[in-house]
C-alpha cells in the first residue's frame, strides 16, 4: 500500500510501451473477456468520444485506456512513446482523440511503420509487418511542456513504404536514430484529420445523409431521419445456411443445448456461469445473460427469412431476438418478422472504397464492409408505416428546385436522386477522401428528374436482379463419366473472359464492362464466386454435424445468377455512363 501511494504521488515525465491492441475477445467461448474500469471509460467518454464526430465510436478497449491513462497520468512535462496499432493516425472512430492530443500536447512525432493488410491486400503480415501480424503499426511520441502560454500543437509525421519488408523497416528503424527522421510538418483540417486530407472543396456545404440528432430525434436536418447498421448475429455459421432444412436442424440443436444448460445451472451463481458452461456452440454475451435469468428459447420456423448476405448472394437467415446479437434497427425497417416491404440503400462505412447497393432484404453487419442501411419507410410498434425521408430533406429540394421541378418532387424521388448521386463517377472521384472518413453527403445536381429517374432504374435492377435475362455467356462442358464428380473452382479468368465453375464447366465471353462494376475491391461476379467457394465451416461442431453444403447441389443455379448478375452489371454501367 505504501508503495502504492509513493507510486500515485510520484511525477511520471515518461511512460512509454506496447499497448494491447485488442478491442475485445473476439468470441465469448473464449471466456476471457478485459476487465471493466468505469473510471477510465468515463474519462473516454467525456473526451475521445464527445469530441467525435463518428457516427460509430467504439474506443473502449485497452488501447483507448491505455492512452487516456497515460495522458492523465502524465506530469505537466513529459513524453509517451507508444508502439501501436495506427489506426489512430487516421481512422474516423479516433477523430476525438486526435482532438485531445492537439488540445493536451505541444509536440507531435509519428513514425508510420504502416503494413495494415486489410488495407493494402498486396501485401501480408508474416512479410511486410515489423510485428508479422494484420494490423498496421506505428509509432507515436507525445510531448508536454509546462508553460505559461500555450502553444499551437506541432505535428510531425514520417511514412515508410508499405512495401518495404519486415527486415527492411527493422533495417531502417535500426539505422535511422530520431533526431535524423526526416519528419513533415502536418496541419490538421478542421475535423482533426492528420493525414489523407481532402482538398479544400464543398461537402460541408451539401446535405448530410444522417445524423446523430436526427436518429435520436433532437433534430431534423438529414435526408433521412434512421439509418441502421446491418444485422451482426455473431453465429453465422449457426443460423446462417443457404438450405433452410439445414438451418431447421442447427438452430434446434442450439436451442435444445441452450435449455438443458438453463435446466442444468439453474442453481447456479451468476457470476460463476461463464465456468460453468459446456463451450459445445457459439454462446455470446445477450445469450449469457439469458441464461443467467432462466430464460428458455422456443423454436419458431416463421423466424426464417431471406438475407442479402453479401451483395447479390442471398441466405436463409433465423432472425431471431435471442440469436441474434446485434439485430439493431432492423425490425423497425422490415418488421418483427421482415413481412413488411422496404426499399432500403446499404453502403459501406469503413474507411475502404466507397460503394452502395439497393436492396428490398435486410443485409448483414459484413455485407458492405461495416454495412449501414437507409431505408426509405419504418414501422412503428403497431407495424404502421413511416416516410424516412424527412420533411426537412423535402423542403430543401423542393426551395432549391422551385424554378423547375419544384413542388412536383416526392420523398420517393428524393431516395432515388440519393442512389444515383452515390454512383455518379464524378462525385466518387471528386469527394473520393470524404466518402472513406465521412457519412455521405449530398450536393444538388442541376437534373434532379434525370438523376431520380436513373436512380429510380438502378435501384429496380439491383433489387430485381433475380428477374432480369441472363446475359448470353457461353458454356462450355467437358465430357466426362456419369459417376465423375468434379471440382468446384469459382475463379474469374479476366484476361481470356471466361469463369471456371469446375473442373468440366465453363463461362466464356463475360464482357469487360461487367467486371468493371465493382463493389469495394471486388466485382458483384466475383461476389457470387467467393460466396460459392466451399469452405470448411471453422465451428467444429458445424464442421462435424451439420456441413451439409455440397457445390454441386448448386452448381446450376449459380451459373443461372452469373448470367443474371452479369446482365446487371453491363446495364449498370451503361446507366452510371449517362450520370
Amino acid at each position: 500500500a505504501a508503495r502504492i501511494k509513493r507510486q500515485n504521488e510520484a511525477k511520471i515525465s515518461v511512460i512509454l510501451g506496447n499497448p494491447p491492441y485488442n478491442a475485445n475477445q473476439q468470441n465469448e467461448n473464449d471466456n476471457n473477456k478485459n476487465r471493466t474500469y468505469p473510471e477510465m471509460d468515463k474519462r473516454i467518454k467525456e473526451t475521445f468520444i464527445a469530441k467525435s464526430s463518428a457516427q460509430k465510436t467504439k474506443v473502449y478497449d485497452m488501447y483507448a485506456r491505455f492512452f487516456r491513462w497515460a495522458m492523465d497520468r502524465l506530469d505537466q512535462n513529459g513524453v509517451i512513446a507508444f508502439i501501436t496499432n495506427r489506426s489512430f493516425i487516421d481512422s474516423r472512430t479516433f477523430d476525438g482523440f486526435r482532438a485531445c492530443v492537439q488540445q493536451d500536447f505541444d509536440d507531435v512525432y509519428i513514425v508510420d511503420l504502416k503494413s495494415d493488410v486489410r488495407a493494402n491486400p498486396k501485401i501480408a503480415g508474416t512479410t511486410h509487418n515489423v510485428f508479422g501480424i494484420q494490423t498496421g503499426v506505428a509509432m507515436l511520441f507525445l510531448v508536454k511542456k509546462a508553460a505559461k502560454t500555450k502553444t499551437l500543437c506541432r505535428i510531425f509525421y514520417h511514412a515508410l513504404d508499405d512495401f518495404w519488408t519486415k527486415t527492411e523497416k527493422l533495417d531502417w528503424l535500426r539505422e535511422n536514430p530520431f533526431e535524423t527522421i526526416d519528419f513533415q510538418r502536418i496541419v490538421p483540417d478542421k475535423n482533426n484529420n492528420w493525414i489523407n486530407l481532402a482538398e479544400d472543396n464543398d461537402w460541408d456545404n451539401f446535405l448530410p445523409l444522417g445524423s446523430k440528432d436526427a436518429k435520436m430525434g433532437k433534430g431534423n436536418e438529414a435526408i433521412f431521419k434512421l439509418y441502421s447498421l446491418g444485422i451482426a448475429t455473431n453465429r453465422d455459421e449457426w443460423v446462417y445456411d443457404f438450405d433452410k432444412n439445414n438451418i431447421i436442424k442447427k438452430v434446434n440443436y442450439l436451442i435444445f443445448n441452450y435449455n438443458q444448460t438453463v435446466e442444468r445451472l439453474k442453481d447456479v451463481k451468476k457470476a460463476d456461469i461463464n465456468n460453468a458452461i459446456e463451450y459445445e456452440f457459439k454462446w455470446t454475451r445477450a445469450v449469457k445473460n439469458d441464461l443467467a435469468k432462466g430464460k428458455k428459447y422456443i423454436f419458431d420456423e416463421n423466424c426464417i427469412t431471406d438475407v442479402l448476405y453479401r451483395p447479390y448472394s442471398k441466405k436463409k437467415l433465423y432472425f431471431s431476438k435471442e440469436l441474434n446479437e446485434m439485430p439493431s434497427q432492423n425490425r423497425i425497417i422490415v418488421g418483427e418478422n421482415c413481412e413488411k416491404q422496404n426499399n432500403i440503400i446499404s453502403f459501406n462505412s469503413s474507411e475502404k472504397d466507397f460503394y452502395c447497393i439497393a436492396t428490398n432484404l435486410i443485409v448483414d453487419l459484413h455485407f458492405t464492409g461495416d454495412s449501414q442501411c437507409l431505408p426509405m419507410y419504418t414501422y412503428d410498434a403497431n407495424g404502421n408505416r413511416q416516410d424516412n425521408i424527412t420533411d426537412w430533406a423535402l423542403a430543401q429540394f423542393q426551395q432549391q428546385y422551385c424554378h423547375s421541378v419544384g413542388n412536383s418532387i416526392t420523398k420517393a424521388q428524393i431516395f432515388y436522386y440519393v442512389y444515383a448521386v452515390l454512383h455518379a463517377p464524378a462525385y466518387r472521384a471528386a469527394y473520393e477522401i470524404n466518402l472513406k472518413r465521412d457519412f455521405p453527403r449530398i450536393p444538388y445536381y442541376a437534373d434532379f428528374q434525370h438523376y431520380a429517374q436513373v436512380g429510380q432504374q438502378l435501384a429496380d435492377l439491383h433489387i430485381g436482379y433475380e428477374t432480369v435475362a441472363a446475359y448470353p455467356l457461353q458454356r462450355i462442358d467437358k465430357a466426362v463419366g456419369a459417376d465423375f464428380v468434379p471440382k468446384a473452382k469459382l475463379k474469374a479468368d479476366k484476361t481470356n473472359h471466361c469463369i471456371e465453375i469446375d473442373e468440366i464447366t465453363q463461362l466464356c465471353g463475360v464482357p469487360e464492362a461487367a467486371w468493371q462494376y465493382k463493389l469495394g475491391n471486388r466485382s458483384a461476379l466475383e461476389w457470387i464466386l467467393d460466396q460459392y467457394k466451399p469452405s470448411k465451416p471453422s465451428d467444429p461442431t458445424i464442421a462435424a454435424q451439420f456441413n451439409t453444403y455440397r457445390f454441386s447441389d448448386y452448381k446450376e443455379e449459380v451459373i443461372a445468377l452469373l448470367g443474371k448478375v452479369c446482365t446487371v452489371s453491363v446495364e449498370t454501367m451503361k446507366m452510371i455512363e449517362s450520370l
